[in-house]
């Protein structure tokens, strides 16, 4: 008897070149196991945000210069129609700032458009699974803002954490989805759900990446 066949991972693509998205579809074709489906593609923000109410997609590629606007201001307006889904800035611009911006506007990925094929397919593959999705160099940009002083000298501290709070962010920061946090923990996913909901809040974060990139910063554990 055949095992089922995985569900196709769906992804919706939004940049104003028709040829980069041509060229990012043509890539994601090529995975298998699971497979990758382009659901729609869309050139401006307005198109990008009806598209992806229109047809739910797992993960959303989004470039960040758009004819209409920019890709932070369609990752919000996504991600308020539609928060389960998973959002990855790819783009061939990238600076402190964009980067920060990415994040705080609640990106689950930032990747660059130099990124070779294997990489982008186990990128949407990881994005898709749960984990949040940075390249080294984006890390550090991230992390050398918060060191700059950007949370503030009186912005949030770790230590208005629990013990058991701060263990559910350590693993987050490590990448690792609720399940995954939960099975280490002895916990079950909807209980690390409720203790993430409590981090974000006494964070002052909205999204994983910014709460793990606030741990990483306050704990010295950049890799």
């Amino acid at each position: 008897m055949s095992e089922p066949k995985t569900p196709s991972v769906r992804v919706l693509l939004i940049d104003d070149s028709e040829i980069v998205r041509r060229g990012v579809k043509d890539v994601l074709s090529t995975s298998t196991a699971p497979s990758i489906q382009v659901v729609g593609e869309a050139g401006t923000v307005a198109e990008g945000v009806a598209a992806c109410t229109r047809l739910k997609p797992q993960v959303v590629l989004l470039d960040i210069r758009l004819p209409d606007g920019n890709g932070f201001d369609a990752c919000r307006r996504i991600l308020e129609k539609a928060p389960d889904t998973r959002v990855v800035i790819l783009t061939a611009h990238s600076n402190d700032n964009l980067v920060y911006d990415a994040v705080t506007a609640g990106a689950h990925g930032y990747l660059m458009k130099e990124i070779d094929a294997p990489g982008l397919i186990q990128a949407v593959h990881d994005v898709a699974a749960g984990r949040s999705i940075l390249d080294p160099e984006a890390t550090s940009r991230v992390l050398r803002l918060l060191r700059g002083g950007t949370t503030g000298e009186h912005g949030p501290d770790l230590s208005v954490l629990s013990a058991q709070e701060r263990r559910v962010l350590a693993l987050v920061a490590e990448g690792l989805t609720n399940k995954q946090a939960g099975s280490q923990l002895g916990l079950s996913e909807n209980t690390v759900k409720n203790y993430l909901v409590s981090v974000f809040e006494k964070l002052q974060v909205k999204r994983r990446a910014q709460a793990a990139a606030i741990y990483v910063q306050q704990t010295g554990t950049e890799k």
